[in-house]
């Protein structure tokens, strides 16, 4: 039987990124998530990173941020996008919420801001942050 083929989650189906600078990071040779959480694991490297590709810091942050989010299975491009833009940007942050808090807190973040997708169920979250619990940590601050 053939092994599974892992299919890495690019940087560009990330919902809301700036395609310029997914391009700029491409150009570096990093086009996935799992590229970025390598070559963007600690603030030096995110700094030397946001230099040779010629982008903000904060740009690469946000784009490592989302990256370590997409570790969670099920949270993926505009999933990603949701729990970081309602302030929820870590997997460390995530595991340290009760599910229907969370739920709770993005349900009304999406209500209040009109935020372009649904919020999840009760029990994708509880799912989510059972596996945020089990993941090593994988950025540095």
């Amino acid at each position: 039987m053939p092994a599974k083929r892992h299919n890495p989650f690019k940087l560009s189906a990330f919902h809301g990124v700036d395609p310029a600078q997914v391009e700029r990071l491409a150009a570096q040779g990093i086009k996935s998530a799992e590229a970025l959480l390598t070559a963007g694991r600690t603030p030096q490297q995110r700094a030397a990173l946001a230099a040779s590709a010629g982008i903000p810091e904060q740009a690469v942050l946000e784009l490592v941020q989302l990256s370590d989010l997409a570790r969670l299975p099920g949270v993926k491009g505009i999933r990603a996008r949701l729990y970081y833009e309602a302030g929820v940007d870590s997997v460390e942050k995530l595991a340290t919420w009760e599910p229907e808090a969370l739920r709770i807190m993005v349900t009304e973040y999406v209500a209040r801001t009109g935020f372009g997708g649904v919020p999840p169920l009760p029990k994708e979250v509880s799912s989510t942050v059972a596996n945020a619990q089990r993941l090593p940590k994988a950025v540095e601050y």
